[in-house]
């Protein structure tokens, strides 16, 4: 009977939640996702000069936004925790101890010191292969401070052999501690979990990716608006691909194909522009129903009163192949709420500007007024057969028609947008527009 698959995702609460870490966090979940296995979340709160207040709830939220739930941690509980390292003092004791009585241990300045062997030690990995470390001149690691402190090398085997992990998979900048933790897990006598250590993310100049890096930080993409489902499927393909050279999946498909023998050696180019079509690319094609939970939050904050929710609907179908980042879509239906908009003073002067461009307007007024329907159809035939009769060119009776019911010149079809805002606001915008501007 094989092992059941038991991964964790290990962040230390620093109030921030970089895309390299969220990304960790997601190949265990698709992991333990296709493998009928369990996904745990461990707070490594050790460090206390790291800390800070809100910190988890970040981890928490970020985590949750992608999609990412877990399935034993410090707000659900579970047979192995707790779940916060900072509550774990007495188990981190019992196997001191246990290396204590094994003559593993030694005090030094009031430090607590591991005795390191002297002899290579061989790490077997699913992802970089099998690597040999020769610890034969390593210096004896420190696996507890004076202070009482725990060092981050001794709490993370100790714990993963207590909730049981079967898999590490983290960032191969842990690559060089593992022969450190294998080392332990010598010591205790016990078999040590398989590991695997996915590719660092770079940014496109090959530096690492710090905090400081453009799209390091998943907060900016909660901000920004991108839909969770793209950036997490943009972080799915950073070291890791379905080798049919698709870009856009489905996260039932991903969980489906992920495989640990798939993941890339070579490190991964986090390139924001590929991000950015890809949440195009979502945003553009998900149900109306979800483009709009997804909107809401931003139409709230912008303080858009909405009282009639079909009117919002049939107005966010209009715009929505038009959003790219759904912070914007405030800007665009902000006039599809109010009577109290502002006309763009460059398209005023651009397209108010020319003789007779009132009176075109007046007789579109008159035009709409007398119409049997009130569709995109029977609009646009009625504007083209009045372009016709005037003579205009059709451009001379629409960009002012926009620019008088919206006050900008760009937009979603004009024609669709007179058809959702209806007969009567359509009417006293344009009346209201010629008294405006006539001089």
């Amino acid at each position: 009977m094989s092992t059941p698959v038991r991964v964790r995702f290990a962040p230390s609460p620093t109030g921030f939640l970089h895309v390299g870490g969220a990304r960790t966090a997601l190949f265990n979940w698709l992991f333990a996702r296709h493998n009928q296995g369990v996904f745990v979340l461990r707070i490594e709160d050790t460090d206390k000069s790291r800390e800070r207040e809100d910190a988890v709830a970040v981890i928490y939220e970020g985590l949750r936004w992608l999609g990412v739930e877990w399935d034993e941690g410090g707000d659900k509980g579970g047979k192995f925790g707790p779940y916060f390292q900072s509550e774990r003092g007495a188990i981190y004791e019992k196997y001191l101890k246990t290396l204590d009585k094994k003559g593993q241990v030694y005090e030094d300045q009031g430090a607590i010191r591991f005795r390191a062997p002297r002899r290579p030690v061989v790490v077997d990995d699913i992802v970089c292969g099998r690597i040999e470390f020769d610890r034969s001149m390593e210096p004896d690691m420190t696996i507890r401070r004076p202070d009482g402190s725990w060092i981050f090398h001794f709490v993370n085997v100790v714990d993963d052999i207590e909730m049981k992990i079967s898999h590490v998979i983290r960032g191969e900048d842990h690559l060089t501690n593992t022969s450190k933790h294998i080392a332990l897990y010598q010591a205790l006598e016990i078999e040590p979990p398989r590991f695997a250590h996915i590719p660092l993310i770079l940014n496109r100049d090959g530096s690492k990716m710090s905090k400081r890096d453009e799209g390091s930080s998943l907060a900016t993409y909660i901000e920004q608006g991108y839909a969770p489902e793209a950036v997490r499927n943009y972080l799915c393909l950073l070291g890791w691909s379905p080798k049919d050279n698709r870009e856009k999946l489905d996260i039932a498909e991903t969980i489906q194909l992920f495989d640990l023998e798939k993941v890339n050696r070579r490190n991964a180019s986090f390139d924001l522009d590929k991000c950015n079509w890809l949440n195009y690319q979502y945003l553009a094609q998900m149900p109306v129903p979800r483009f709009r939970e997804l909107s809401l939050p931003f139409i709230e904050k912008a303080g858009i009163q909405v009282t009639d929710e079909a009117y919002l609907t049939e107005v966010l179908k209009l715009v929505q192949e038009k959003i790219k980042l759904l912070k914007d879509v405030p800007d665009w239906i902000g006039y599809f709420f109010t009577e109290d908009y502002d006309y763009d003073p460059e398209a005023v002067a651009k397209t108010f500007a020319g003789a007779g461009v009132m009176s075109r307007l007046g007789k579109l007024r008159e035009t709409y007024q007398s119409m049997a329907e009130w569709n995109a159809e029977a609009l646009e035939n009625a504007l083209k057969t009045l372009a016709k009769s005037i003579p205009c060119k059709t451009g001379e009776l629409i960009h002012p028609a926009r620019l008088a019911v919206s006050g900008r010149s760009f937009g979603p079809s004009l024609y669709h947008m007179l058809e959702v805002l209806g007969r009567e606001r359509v009417l006293t915008r344009l009346e209201r527009t010629i008294e405006k501007f006539t001089k």
